[in-house]
């Protein structure tokens, strides 16, 4: 069965039950950490994926996820720092990636989409460990505990993974260390920020515990580098988990703030997880790249293929000619400023909508859009084709259910496709952007189990 038939059958049988929204999402989690993070802001209902929509949607972001982290090779011939200037790193940036970097790039990812009527479509795609959502799996099994959902999912042979276990095994794998030897790691944030998210992170430090980690959280102020090692809070780290993003590193006096670490890494004291370099590959320069016609040459027609039905038309600003979906050719700039109807212009660091300025809003006025564009010339944005997501329905407090837009959060693991995190608004509340500081609510997603898997209907898949 398809996504959409799903939906149909699930709302249709919470309608023939008389189950209020508010019943659905009654045994979702009550924790301080995670009511700090999502503000209670749950959806009333899993997405709902096919089995063939599952795979072929896990098999695309996969390979976008390649085609990313083969770019420095393919286009700068291996030069990472030639590849990291062309995405808009400082030096400092850079160096710090350089020193920083491990034998392999991480497989962690999180590429969010928004789904139109042609199929997924990519927003921006997120790299590392200070990815949101990952605990979308306590989501799941939440709603699974209703029993309307769990019939529902034993009827359709309906499954989730788990991605925070699929992070666990992310760590230990990446980390080299085998499963059951318990490293103590530190779950570490930027001192700006660290205030605002302990209450999440005790709440994150406590599941990790339960999963084979011995986890500790702090900022990276509180960090000691002596006798050979990497010390938090008294306890020697054997990872890093880091929190602290490439945006943190704005001058020497943020670098200087993490060398001691990355100098400990560098001797083998300490693993970091993930490695800096991840966040070149997130950039919105690096799609730029993989859509640019310039660059196909370097891909297989099975990459261009999962390229074009993923990736929107997407351009750096630059005052040149560029080619457009139909093989013509404009001069960029006046065909921005005459399409501002079909366009969005985003930074190309910043995650979660930040920066985000889109063409067709009623107060994105004509004059705005030209002196945003013209500012962004041979700066750090890009330019990228508007995306018309469909609507999904949720059920709601009262009266029947109301179309939601949905950002679909698609992970990737080490084992492969990862689970899906969604965020959401109503089409009534008008957000400009869906994240989570934004007001957005927040669920997972089940879809129809593989015939090959080992997974019960309801359950979690098994980590491998």
């Amino acid at each position: 069965m398809s996504r959409a038939e799903l939906t149909a059958q699930y709302l249709d049988e919470i309608k023939r039950r008389g189950i209020s929204a508010g019943e659905l999402v009654s045994t979702q989690p009550e924790s301080v950490g995670l009511q700090s993070f999502y503000g209670g802001r749950w959806l009333s209902r899993p997405l709902f994926l096919g089995a063939e929509e599952a795979e072929q949607l896990a098999d695309d972001i996969l390979t976008m996820h390649a085609a990313l982290i083969s770019l420095p090779d393919k286009v700068y011939g291996g030069d990472l720092a030639a590849f990291g200037k062309a995405v808009g790193l400082t030096d400092v940036q850079i160096s710090a990636v350089l020193r920083s970097r491990g034998t392999s790039v991480t497989k962690q990812s999180r590429a969010d989409l928004y789904l139109d009527e042609t199929g997924f479509k990519l927003l921006e795609f997120n790299m590392g460990s200070a990815l949101g959502g990952i605990d979308q799996s306590d989501m799941a099994r939440a709603l699974l505990d209703q029993p309307v959902l769990a019939e529902f999912a034993e009827k359709h042979r309906l499954g989730y993974v788990d991605t925070m276990r699929e992070q666990v095994n992310n760590m230990l794998v990446e980390s080299g260390f085998e499963r059951g030897s318990r490293p103590v790691m530190g779950t570490v944030d930027w001192p700006a920020s660290y205030e605002t998210l302990e209450p999440y992170m005790e709440h994150f430090s406590g599941r990790l515990n339960q999963m084979g980690i011995e986890s500790i959280y702090g900022h990276i102020g509180q960090l000691e580098v002596r006798d050979g090692g990497v010390w938090l809070h008294g306890q020697r780290l054997d990872i890093i988990q880091r929190l602290f993003m490439l945006e943190d590193l704005e001058d020497p006096d943020s670098l200087a703030l993490m060398e001691p670490v990355l100098d400990a890494a560098a001797r083998g004291e300490v693993k970091i997880f993930t490695p800096l370099d991840s966040e070149m590959f997130a950039s919105k320069s690096a799609l730029a790249m993989l859509s640019d016609e310039a660059n196909r040459k370097y891909f297989d027609e099975r990459t261009l293929t999962a390229l074009d039905r993923l990736l929107p038309w997407t351009r750096m600003v630059r005052s040149e000619q560029v080619t457009l979906e139909d093989g013509s050719r404009v001069e960029l700039i006046d065909y921005v400023l005459s399409h501002q109807e079909e366009l969005v212009l985003k930074p190309t660091s910043l995650h979660g909508g930040e920066g985000v300025l889109l063409g067709w809003r009623k107060d994105t006025s004509k004059e705005l859009w030209e002196e945003k564009v013209r500012a962004a010339v041979d700066g750090a944005w890009v330019i990228q084709r508007r995306i018309r997501p469909v609507v999904e329905y949720f059920p709601m407090p009262e009266g029947d259910p109301v179309p939601w837009l949905v950002n679909w959060g698609v992970f990737t693991v080490v084992n492969g496709f990862g689970g899906v995190f969604a965020r959401a608004a109503t089409v009534e509340s008008d957000l400009e952007v869906i994240r989570l500081h934004g007001g957005a609510s927040v669920g997972c997603c089940l879809h129809v189990l593989p015939e090959d898997s080992d997974a019960q209907p309801g359950q979690a898949i098994p980590v491998k």
